[in-house]
């Protein structure tokens, strides 16, 4: 089998002829650019001082290419739009030092301060006229969103202001995406991972407006979990409107790749802790299931596509809804976690759902 075949075959449950490996196909089984200098300079693959693209700035994650994922064993790789979640695209790219003195490669919106105490700052779009987005703690190897939360009026709250940054693929995107697909699929034999439109509903990630100079609405973690609770009627009709563009994303998207892509990430939204849910299964039936299902049932109806979703934590009592909602596959699998045995999940689950470790 080749990478192609083997991911396809697990994601159809049957068995490949050996255990399929992703590096840096999904958002959520990337690498840190650290790691992937080591890794390079591991294997002989760089001359030392060689920067990596960090394809990834939230998280950092460094770019993967095909000779790494060859030595590695890679079967899977990504296909996503050209911007990041900060507002800005991948282009223009500069050379920049982490802490550790890992040679790096950012896009050239990529603009930060440091303050006294080492912390680096991040901007949306770039844009130093505004406060920072996010920040990477001195000594960090990631940014965390920096809350930005406006006071708002109770009767004055739109669910337009917590959608502002979901918008349909223009041209362009499409564009990239396209050619991204192509390339991958008509000159390597990995299987393609899409991650291309705002189906992640509650994506703790997006909630703060990282990509967004002034972001208005609920845009507080503390506020927003609060709200899921609180302000359901509202919280409802943000997801409608992220759906229905979610949907109208993924519908230009197949039109322009058809099923060059073997799965697509649906949802990176977490559900659960070390040791239990931390939303309860009866609000994700109110709350979540619904959009889940309707993305969902879309993708199954209209492309052959599989459905990925990430969720850390201990889920197990999750699974059945997550099946019910339509999803392929689940992701992290945290074994770590209570009642996340693989074995048992395997026995329980693995009729319905394929689990993709990381």
């Amino acid at each position: 089998m080749n990478s192609r075949e083997r991911i396809n075959a697990a994601l159809n449950h049957k068995t490949p002829d050996k255990l399929p490996v992703d590096f840096g196909g999904t958002p959520t089984s990337g690498i840190h650019v650290s790691v992937v200098y080591k890794l390079r300079q591991h294997y002989g693959l760089d001359k030392p001082g060689t920067p990596i693209k960090v394809i990834e700035p939230y998280q950092m994650l460094g770019e993967i290419k095909d000779d790494l994922k060859e030595v590695m064993g890679v079967d899977v790789a990504s296909v996503s739009a050209p911007g990041t979640f900060f507002g800005y695209d991948k282009e223009g790219w500069k050379p920049w030092i982490l802490w550790d003195n890992t040679p790096v490669l950012v896009p050239g919106k990529f603009n930060t301060d440091r303050n006294k105490n080492g912390s680096t700052y991040q901007y949306a779009e770039g844009d130093k006229d505004y406060p920072p987005c996010a920040v990477m703690p001195d000594k960090g190897y990631f940014f965390d969103s920096l809350p930005r939360q406006r006071p708002f009026k109770e009767n004055e709250l739109d669910p337009a202001d917590n959608t502002e940054e979901f918008k349909p693929l223009g041209k362009k995107e499409r564009e990239y995406i396209k050619s991204e697909a192509d390339y991958i699929y008509n000159n390597t034999q990995y299987a393609i991972v899409g991650n291309v439109a705002p189906s992640s509903f509650g994506d703790i990630a997006f909630v703060p407006g990282p990509m967004l100079k002034e972001p208005k609405g609920i845009r507080d973690v503390t506020e927003w979990y609060i709200s899921t609770l609180t302000r359901k009627a509202h919280i409802q009709k943000v997801f409608e409107i992220q759906c229905n563009i979610a949907i109208e994303s993924y519908e230009s998207v197949y039109n322009t790749v058809g099923d060059k892509f073997s799965a697509v990430f649906v949802s990176g939204t977490d559900f659960g802790t070390q040791d239990r849910l931390f939303n309860s299964i009866d609000n994700y039936r109110h709350l979540f299931k619904p959009y889940h299902l309707k993305v969902n049932n879309w993708i199954h109806e209209n492309t052959g596509w599989k459905t990925f979703i990430h969720t850390c934590g201990a889920i197990k009592d999750l699974l059945p809804d997550l099946i019910e909602a339509g999803f392929d596959i689940v992701n992290p699998v945290q074994i770590s976690a209570a009642g996340m045995d693989p074995a048992s999940l395997k026995k329980e689950f693995g009729k319905y759902l394929t689990f993709w470790g990381g």
